[in-house]
């Protein structure tokens, strides 16, 4: 039977169907294992090899640096227990105007079996969020308030010095004369100041399937 392309209609669809299935396999090669990247590792190839069964789709490359660069989006994997990532660091402007990509973000739960010497990830969470929504919650509510309260050019340049936005004074007017131009969406992810972005998903999780652009897949 000839394989599909993958849409993101279908790799949300499946990644549900995969997430359940996952989450009652006990798993020999997980036992033990605490790394976080190593988990994350095993079931970005486990998914990507459960998708190949059925479905074309280019795969992640280095000059892209995301999971699937046919459709915008990247794959995230993250414990229950801390419910984040790193991101590839771009530009400043990610934490205001968004990532410029999808994320599909799966939270696990794991649990060692001592008996069975395996290891079970249960899937507690299967997020999508649009790439409209993945600026910083607190950056772009902020710099909302003020477009709305009519702020000029040195308000939303104070806002983001407090802020520590990593930018210089010159890329910063830039982004201001931007935004009183046209505001940004609101975000949802908390973007930490790192070399890499730190994306944390506490509020995706809490917010998937009430806010637009913010879907619950599982």
């Amino acid at each position: 039977m000839a394989k599909k392309a993958l849409t993101i209609a279908r790799l949300r669809a499946e990644a549900a169907i995969f997430a359940v299935k996952e989450s009652a396999h006990a798993e020999a090669a997980l036992y033990g294992v605490t790394d976080g990247k190593a988990v994350g590792t095993y079931v970005e190839h486990k998914f990507q090899a459960h998708l190949a069964k059925n479905y074309t789709f280019s795969e992640c490359n280095s000059a892209s640096g995301i999971d699937f660069p046919s459709l915008a989006v990247d794959m995230k994997v993250t414990s229950i227990t801390q419910p984040q990532s790193s991101c590839p660091f771009k530009s400043a402007r990610q934490k205001i105007f968004g990532l410029g990509y999808n994320l599909l973000v799966f939270v696990y739960d794991k649990t060692d079996d001592p008996a069975g010497r395996t290891g079970t990830l249960d899937f507690l969470h299967v997020v999508f969020v649009e790439a409209r929504r993945t600026a910083d919650f607190q950056m772009t509510r902020g710099l909302l308030q003020i477009l709305e309260n009519e702020g000029n050019e040195d308000d939303l340049l104070a806002f983001m010095t407090e802020k520590n936005l990593p930018v210089d004074s010159i890329e910063a007017r830039q982004i201001a004369a931007d935004l009183l131009k046209s505001s940004p969406e609101q975000g949802y992810l908390t973007i930490s100041n790192a070399l890499q972005w730190r994306l944390q998903y506490g509020r995706v999780i809490e917010e998937a399937g009430k806010v637009r652009g913010i879907q619950k897949v599982r």
